[in-house]
């Protein structure tokens, strides 16, 4: 007999409903100041309903541009987050599948010491040793591009170690059937690894997507050219300027926008991106 508890029901159904409503009301807020002018967002109290001037609103930021001066393209800048996103994640993950790859297949000298030495950047993230970094990216001619936004955080320790782990759970019968039939080491790893790490391949993806389109320190240090400016850089200074000559609907707008590449990509991969953070069998 399957006891129905309806009180405890209820109460887990409206503690969801608050968290929703906690997480989805600031959204609501910046859809809302997204869809009024810049009188009214200026008096008090502010708008809770959306307004009329959300089409208005969009046309300004993409074709006028946002600034004192609008000299800066929300969609350049979104563009510039794209391309730095996307560089970012299929760098790390292509990267971390070969060293993972390397480490667990190939037995070579000092091969645990270089696994060792790759974790050990865990402790060195960008922050700590950005001004070498700088300097490195600035001999190399890389300042105000794109591989100078992206090249210095493509590495990564922590998707390097998930995949060696994933590696190691492939059954060693798999490797010498695979041998047996006249396959190469790129072969083996096309065919089975790669098909076997799809969900990691995806969760990964998702997070590190959201890492390098959320990236500012790093863009903001090596990007005097505003034209190579990203949106996170654009919405910040955009705050800055909006104490002086406020534009909070131009602001609520570009931040709008800003949300919807990453929200796009947890949608479209949510349910391999499940997978590949709960599956724990092969």
């Amino acid at each position: 007999m399957i006891e129905k508890r309806a009180l405890t029901t209820y109460i887990s159904h409206a503690v969801l409903l608050l968290g929703v409503a906690l997480v989805a009301f600031p959204i609501w807020i910046t859809f809302v100041g997204a869809s009024h002018d810049a009188l009214r967002m200026t008096q008090a109290p502010l708008p809770l309903l959306p307004g009329n001037q959300f089409f208005v609103n969009l046309k300004a930021v993409f074709v006028h541009g946002v600034g004192n001066a609008r000299e800066q393209s929300v969609g350049l800048m979104m563009f510039n987050s794209l391309i730095m996103a996307m560089m970012i994640a299929v760098g790390k993950i292509i990267i971390s599948l070969l060293s993972a790859f390397a480490i667990v297949y190939f037995r070579f000298p000092f091969r645990m010491m270089f696994f060792w030495m790759i974790f050990i950047t865990l402790m060195l993230p960008v922050e700590v040793r950005i001004l070498p970094t700088f300097e490195v990216v600035a001999n190399l001619g890389m300042l105000n591009n794109h591989w100078g936004l992206t090249i210095p955080l493509i590495a990564s320790a922590t998707a390097t170690f998930m995949f060696r782990q994933v590696f190691l759970t492939v059954p060693d019968e798999l490797l010498e059937a695979a041998r047996i039939d006249g396959a190469g080491p790129m072969r083996f790893f096309v065919d089975i690894l790669l098909p076997v790490s799809r969900t990691n391949i995806a969760a990964l993806f998702v997070i590190l997507f959201i890492y390098g389109w959320n990236q500012y320190l790093w863009p903001l240090l090596i990007t005097t050219d505003q034209s190579m400016y990203t949106i996170v850089m654009g919405i910040k200074q955009m705050l800055e300027a909006a104490e002086e000559s406020p534009e909070w609907h131009l602001l609520m707008m570009t931040t709008l926008l800003a949300m919807i590449p990453p929200v796009m990509v947890v949608l479209g991969m949510q349910k391999l991106f499940i997978k590949g953070l709960t599956e724990t069998e092969k």
